[in-house]
């Protein structure tokens, strides 16, 4: 099966990265890909990591509201003879959901965001539109999370034509005790301390700040050491609170180019203290290092963190540093929370998983003979498990 995925764009912070995996882990289920992006990018990267893995890219240059851009997908598609076409993001499902329809191809759509609090009338009215024009014009949409499944039912009324397939990812492997040695020499503290890493974007909503007055209310003399990696508009800023105070400074190292999951590997605990997210990738890569976290209970965050692998705490800076001071304290807690954690990554999120229920999707969406019913593909409307579970 030739699939045509079509991103806005391959940048390494959006959704093409997440294909990376995908295309290292389709081999087994005869996946093949090409990668359409609707505008360039500048960061090479994921296009070259495609190519390795064996998958085709092309980048568009389609300005928004292009009234060519249907044809030039469409072109790009046939060009490359792929059998679906798999869209990811708003304007890539208005123009892939029309170039499948020109090429008289089944569409599969991946909802990576939950749309509930619209601003006004008019704006519920929109998303409406857009989830019963989805229902309508696409083979099959995809949920990653229980949420989304929720939140797709209330809009259009059953789960007819959606199924729940969690992102994976690549198997990042569990950090060497030298791995975790060169990071504390790089940050200067010593063998002793625990490493607690942030690899969340660095903008509104990711909750940098919480962290941070979380940090303040640490007990003197704590041994532990927070790094925040990444980048994004509010860097400058916490770095600015950081400098600014000596207690922060103590306990706060940034790492702006650092690889997110090198960090991972060699981290202690993973902090995700977001005020809102869907299924965040970062934690899923987190257990996949066998990394205990303490993460907000927000989104469908609950669905990938469990008490099990770490702790879920409200959006509060005091709650924060409680579990942190908890952890810090108790290395065997650490321990028994990262195997754990590991172990639920391997059954639930591992990439080789992804792409075999991606598999089912497309054979069903082609009608072949050895595919599940497209019934048997549905979301179940209710769900009695507990979430974490």
């Amino acid at each position: 099966m030739k699939i045509g995925h079509l991103v806005e764009s391959l940048d390494p912070r959006g959704v093409a990265a997440a294909l990376v995996d995908l295309a290292a882990a389709g081999g087994p289920e005869e996946i093949e890909m090409v990668v359409v992006a609707l505008t360039p990018t500048a960061h090479p990267g994921v296009a070259a990591a495609l190519a390795r893995h064996g998958a085709q890219t092309v980048e568009l240059n389609v300005a928004p509201w292009d009234p060519r851009a249907v044809l030039k997908v469409a072109e790009a598609l046939r060009e490359h003879g792929v059998d679906i076409v798999h869209t990811h993001e708003v304007r890539p499902d208005v123009v892939g959901s029309a170039a499948a329809a020109r090429l008289k191809l089944p569409a599969v759509s991946t909802l990576h965001h939950v749309h509930d609090l619209p601003a006004d009338r008019g704006d519920r009215i929109r998303r409406t539109a857009k989830v019963l024009a989805r229902k309508r014009f696409m083979t099959r949409t995809i949920a990653t999370s229980r949420l989304q499944r929720d939140w797709y039912r209330r809009v259009a009324g059953s789960t007819a034509g959606l199924s729940i397939v969690p992102d994976g990812a690549a198997d990042p492997g569990v950090g060497t005790p030298e791995e975790r040695a060169r990071l504390r020499r790089g940050l200067g503290i010593g063998d002793d301390d625990v490493v607690a890493v942030s690899v969340a974007p660095m903008r509104r909503g990711q909750g940098q700040d919480m962290l941070l007055d979380a940090l303040a209310e640490l007990p003197s003399g704590e041994p532990v050491t927070v790094v925040l990696s990444g980048d994004g508009p509010l860097r400058p800023w916490l770095e600015s609170r950081v400098a600014g105070d000596d207690m922060l400074s103590a306990h706060v190292r940034f790492r702006r180019h650092a690889d997110p999951v090198d960090l991972l590997r060699a981290a202690d605990v993973q902090l995700h203290t977001t005020r809102h997210d869907t299924m965040p990738r970062v934690l899923v890569q987190g257990q996949g290092a066998g990394v205990p976290a303490i993460a907000t209970r927000v989104g469908g965050i609950p669905e990938i963190v469990t008490r099990d692998t770490g702790a879920l705490v409200p959006v509060a800076a005091s709650r924060i540093a409680d579990e942190l001071v908890r952890l810090v304290r108790d290395p065997q807690l650490r321990r028994r929370q990262g195997e754990a954690a590991r172990a639920r990554f391997l059954e639930r999120f591992e990439a080789g998983g992804w792409a075999r229920s991606l598999g089912a999707i497309y054979r069903s969406a082609l009608g072949r003979a050895d595919a599940p019913a497209p019934e048997e593909l549905d979301a179940p409307e209710t769900d009695r498990r507990p979430i974490g579970a």
